[in-house]
């Protein structure tokens, strides 16, 4: 019985101890590093939406989305406010770039347009793709898309070799060629009447 007081003696602490670790990296982790970031940032004036604790923006960016799909959107190419509406309000809220929360991860979003080509350019590497899970690498495969490094300086040269404005000019005849043809059966078929098409369908036919 004495060894058993002493065991637990010793355990208990052990245990306090290994509970408070716990809850401080808890802490840390959907708190602490959170709102240090958040402040990190805005000290340097890069402003944004407040994070909360654990679900970030999540909560807000949902509930604009909800809001956003009920209203009737006008036949119009500004879609912005109905696809992304967190992201409309926010630009006029904070300007063009701000930080918002997607949980515990921060995501810093750029609409000034100098800033995005310069972060697509990349030409040193300071800006590394996002890391994709397994899943979408096995959907997408190991391509230019989702490749680092040498391999995807190869890709891109491969790419560049096929895409390059000399090798394109050879293709557009075939593509005007195309596009007349669809236009032509689109006007026999409906007799130049205001009727229906399936859009979605004739561009998938047209671009394969």
């Amino acid at each position: 019985m004495v060894e058993l007081g002493i065991l637990l003696t010793f355990l208990s602490p052990c245990l306090c101890l290994y509970l408070v670790l716990i809850i401080s990296r808890f802490f840390i982790r959907l708190w602490w590093t959170p709102i240090r970031a958040q402040s990190k940032m805005r000290a340097q004036g890069i402003k944004g939406p407040s994070y909360r604790f654990i679900h970030g923006n999540t909560k807000e960016i949902n509930l604009m989305s909800i809001e956003a799909a009920k209203q009737t959107m006008e036949l119009s190419h500004h879609i912005l406010p109905r696809l992304q509406p967190h992201i409309y309000s926010w630009i006029k809220l904070y300007e063009k770039i701000f930080m918002q929360w997607h949980g515990t991860r921060s995501q810093l979003v750029v609409t000034e347009l100098e800033l995005i080509k310069e972060v697509l350019n990349n030409k040193d590497g300071t800006y590394e793709k996002t890391h994709f899970h397994n899943f979408i690498r096995v959907l997408l495969g190991d391509g230019l898309v989702l490749s680092r490094g040498d391999k995807w300086l190869k890709m891109r040269k491969l790419a560049n070799h096929a895409f390059h404005g000399e090798s394109l000019k050879g293709m557009v005849p075939t593509m005007i060629a195309s596009v007349e043809m669809r236009l032509e059966r689109w006007k026999n078929n409906h007799g130049g009447k205001n009727k229906e098409i399936d859009a979605f369908q004739e561009f998938k036919i047209l671009t394969s």
